[in-house]
């Protein structure tokens, strides 16, 4: 259902994937698509009313603190095919305005000698926990991407996987991991106790987990309260995957 989202045309977009709170709901809604000098889409299955007053607050662990925004819901989309649902929010104060436009800005910055050669001389190591061979090629695809381009191929990056919670503790047992990416709904051990497992851990509990996952809202505000860093759903879009990964391991 659409509303007036006419700044979406006004203002120039970016892909930037925050943790986006709602506190009048007690709760996580989900991640940012996109952002504009003029407003936000937030991927959420929560119901919202045309018009409808909201305040949001937006992180990125360890890199953002929270920003408090209100806005005014101004587009609501339907979850259909490959698209989930989310609600489109637009800004009205300038001092709100002036915040995402720094938001904005900051999302062009892109790795330079400096910031290349500030990074880790290990290099990284990402754990990705999932059963599904296709998706698996698809998180393949972008972290090898990300290596190649944004790291130029001048920093050591595995990538390592595992098939579900039980064999990814063992693979967090044997070595160093700066991220897990990891599914809730896995035969063996689910996600939900491998989150739970990591932030028990006094060596693991620092470690950035990103939980990509069909669930619906039940399963994201679970997956919250266990720990996770980032909610994202299923099915989950390339660059998603990609901004998510590069804002967490302080690439760019």
């Amino acid at each position: 259902m659409k509303g007036d989202w006419g700044e979406k045309r006004e203002h120039r977009r970016v892909t930037l994937i925050l943790k986006v709170v709602c506190p009048d709901r007690a709760g996580a809604l989900g991640a940012t698509e996109n952002l504009s000098k003029g407003g936000l889409f937030v991927q959420t299955e929560e119901r919202f009313e045309l018009g409808e007053r909201v305040a949001l607050a937006l992180s990125f662990p360890g890199l953002l603190d929270p920003i408090q925004i209100v806005g005014r819901v101004v587009w609501l989309r339907p979850a259909r095919g490959e698209e989930g649902a989310g609600v489109g929010v637009a800004v009205e104060s300038e001092a709100e305005r002036l915040r995402l436009e720094q938001l904005v800005n900051a999302s062009d910055t892109h790795p330079s000698a400096a910031t290349t050669s500030a990074l880790p001389a290990e290099g990284f190591r990402v754990l990705i926990v999932e059963d599904n061979p296709h998706i698996i090629e698809m998180y393949s695809y972008v972290l090898k991407k990300l290596a190649a381009q944004e790291l130029g191929g001048k920093v050591p990056f595995e990538v390592h996987f595992a098939p579900d919670g039980h064999h990814a503790l063992k693979l967090l047992e044997e070595g160093r991991f700066n991220l897990v990416l990891t599914d809730l709904y896995m035969p063996v051990m689910d996600g939900f106790i491998l989150v739970e497992r990591i932030r028990q851990s006094e060596s693991w509990k620092s470690i950035p987990v990103v939980v990509i996952s069909a669930g619906g809202a039940d399963a994201q505000a679970r997956a919250m309260q266990l720990g996770v860093d980032i909610y994202l759903r299923k099915p989950v879009k390339f660059t998603e995957v990609l901004e998510t990964v590069k804002r967490l391991l302080r690439i760019g």
